[in-house]
């Protein structure tokens, strides 16, 4: 062993630490210290190493991070100069005709990263096929550095019209624009395609990340460094990938969901263990929920280049995730009409929920104490103490018209599921998928605690809950492959199989190149998007050049599943090309341990009084860590661990699996 890796996932409220040690996977959480997040990061890498671990190897940091999240989310970034062909400087602001809210008359303009001095014009123009019709003069760069010099400006993004195409005159600028200072940001690197709108927001909202993480994690490095052996930084992308952070710094637009992302990869990672095929992730946190669908048949979760971030388009590939603004400290009020909302702001780490001892307004985590679904005494291994008291006193003073604490604890616990409930109908029923096929894998520190209900809402027979629940999106970190996605638009009439063959083996030089310099072999993805012609938009298949007829056959089936036809005569065009250079992250897997049927009776510690469906009534508590494979037993009742607490509704069946998931069945009969 080089190294011990460790991953740490920076969230909202807590900072999950994970590493492998002895064929282990050892966790450990903190709270988050959002005004420097490595801080938290510090701290964790020093407890995990307390006693020494991996004594006389070097460290490899693995880090899912919100900080590109948290800036768009806050408007944050940089001071952003936008450089594109003249007369097309607002692009990035007027958008696209379609809207979210058409009806809507008082709906307010989406905020521009850039304002409007800081977009600049130049006179060039590259034709679709690449040609250079005219280009800018040396003395025109020259004034146009001045020009985006006196802005005061501490990034640049240039986005040319067809750049993608031919990209000399972009190149001519940046090398202008070095003079500067200032971190440049350029579509022929950031994402060589067609759609100029797209491309350019991207590029934008690379430029204005750029700064901050290049300092952010410029300085985690050092501190990495400086005490531990030749340690690295690797950062996870919201692709599901690890890259190293020095690319990460100059591409950051490609982390905006890096946590939710490493969420992905273990929640499919453990159910792929645990054989179930076809699942819905529902990862709970603090400050929100993400839910997503994989299907093993399918290729697992799946990609898409269509998110919108903050409000902005963002092209790159991302895992696709729908997030709701509803966490365990998603804040409980009452609005001008009297009704109860929940979210979307969130008590965060600071002050936090009422029970933390330091917030005063009532969030999810203080109705679900109220509610007696988190036990006050062993909350996060006994490292917080939560306070009861101080909570109901609280909330009785905010309660409103309800008649009681608990009346409003069990409202804001209602809320919050329908909120989430109608999270998942988005990604599964709203795109064709029937719930009833699939398994719920819940996760992180609330998602257990829900889980049942919502799945009983959506009639899905199955509930997942993997070991260390609170920690899975640092797990998939922990697990993920090392990836690089590269891609570039070529608009080829037909299958042309030779001129598709050149173009990827110029991609893959360049991938093996990167790879090479990390010291790292990958292994090349090819696929291709392809379209009818006259279409406007396309769908992404695998490529190989010994099986044309095959790809052009998945095109079809695809096109069928996705719109309900497919026109197998119609000639088809190859728009884009995408090579993803993979290389593993590690080939870690669970033992399998043999199933003793037993009752669980021996991890029982006590019962208490839980709230279900409008009332308090006796329930079992288990300790997670004393159940053992084969354990079955019926709610109610609520299983404690150091990361989360599972509840067990009434007439809900529990059975351990051998790799320790608890995996429930919902409204079995066995437990009438």
């Amino acid at each position: 062993m080089d190294r011990l890796r460790v991953a740490i996932d920076t969230g909202g409220t807590f900072t999950d630490c994970v590493t492998l040690l002895d064929g282990e996977i050892r966790v450990f959480k903190l709270f988050s210290t959002p005004i420097d997040p490595s801080q938290a990061v510090m701290e964790g890498l020093r407890q995990m190493r307390a006693g020494d671990p991996g004594a006389g190897v070097g460290l490899e940091v693995r880090h899912g991070t919100t900080v590109g999240t948290n800036t768009m989310l806050e408007r944050t970034g940089a001071r952003v100069a936008f450089i594109t062909t003249a007369g097309f400087e607002d692009t990035i602001a007027i958008g696209r005709q379609t809207r979210g809210r058409l009806y809507d008359w008082f709906a307010p303009i989406p905020e521009c990263l850039v304002p409007r001095t800081l977009r600049f014009g130049v006179r060039e123009r590259v034709s679709a096929e690449g040609e250079i019709l005219f280009a800018p003069s040396d003395e025109e760069l020259a004034a146009l550095v001045e020009k985006v010099r006196a802005g005061g400006v501490e990034a640049v993004a240039i986005s040319l019209l067809f750049a993608f195409a031919n990209p000399e005159t972009e190149r001519r600028i940046e090398r202008a624009m070095r003079s500067l200072g200032v971190p440049i940001s350029a579509s022929h690197r950031i994402l060589p395609e067609f759609r100029e709108y797209e491309r350019a927001s991207t590029t934008v909202v690379n430029a204005y990340l750029a700064p901050r993480m290049e300092s952010y994690l410029g300085r985690l490095e050092e501190r990495v460094g400086a005490e531990h052996e030749a340690g690295r930084v690797d950062v996870m992308q919201s692709s599901g990938g690890i890259i190293p952070a020095r690319v990460t710094a100059k591409e950051p637009v490609r982390t905006v969901l890096s946590g939710p992302a490493g969420g992905v990869i273990g929640a499919t990672q453990v159910a792929r263990w645990a054989g179930f095929e076809r699942i819905i992730g529902f990862d709970m946190g603090g400050t929100s929920t993400d839910v997503f669908v994989a299907d093993e048949s399918k290729g697992g979760a799946q990609l898409t280049r269509e998110s919108v971030v903050a409000g902005v388009p963002v092209a790159v590939p991302m895992l696709d995730i729908h997030t709701a603004g509803a966490g365990g400290g998603s804040i409980a009020r009452f609005d001008a009409g009297g009704m109860l909302r929940v979210g979307a702001e969130s008590a965060g780490v600071e002050p936090g929920p009422i029970c933390f001892g330091h917030g005063t307004r009532p969030t999810v985590t203080d109705a679900n104490l109220l509610l007696g679904r988190l036990d006050a005494e062993t909350f996060l291994g006994g490292g917080v103490r939560l306070d009861r008291e101080r909570t109901e006193k609280l909330m009785g003073e905010q309660k409103g018209p309800l008649t009681t604490a608990v009346e409003f604890a069990a409202g804001i616990v209602r809320v919050v599921e329908t909120e989430m409930e109608k999270a998942i109908r988005v990604i599964s029923i709203e795109r064709g998928h029937d719930p009833r096929e699939f398994a719920l894998v819940a996760f992180g520190g609330g998602g257990p605690l829900h889980a049942c209900s919502l799945a009983r809402a959506l009639r899905i027979p199955k509930v997942l809950i993997p070991a260390a629940p609170g920690a899975l999106s640092a797990v998939g970190i922990l697990l993920a492959d090392t990836v690089r996605d590269f891609s570039r638009t070529v608009m080829l009439p037909g299958l042309d199989v030779e001129r598709v063959g050149e173009y990827f083996r110029e991609l893959e030089e360049r991938g093996r190149a990167e790879f090479a310099a990390e010291g790292l072999k990958g292994v090349a993805q090819r696929s291709v998007d392809v379209r009818y012609c006259g279409q406007g938009y396309e769908l992404s298949v695998p490529w190989s050049e010994d099986d044309v007829d095959g790809a052009l056959a998945r095109f079809h089936n695809l096109h069928r599943e996705r719109y309900g036809f497919f026109d197998a005569v119609r000639p088809v065009e190859i728009v884009n090309l995408r090579l993803r250079m993979i290389a593993k992250g590690s080939d870690f897997a669970p033992a399998r341990r043999a199933a003793v049927p037993g009752d669980g009776r021996a991890a029982r510690i006590g019962e208490r009084q839980i709230f279900f469906d409008g009332g308090f009534c006796e329930a079992f508590l288990y300790r997670r860590d004393g159940l053992v494979p084969g354990d079955r037993f019926c709610g109610p009742a609520m299983i404690t661990e150091y990361t989360a607490a599972t509840l067990l509704p009434p007439g809900d069946r529990l059975e351990v699996d051998g790799f320790g998931n608890l995996v429930i069945s919902i409204g079995d009969a066995g437990c009438a």
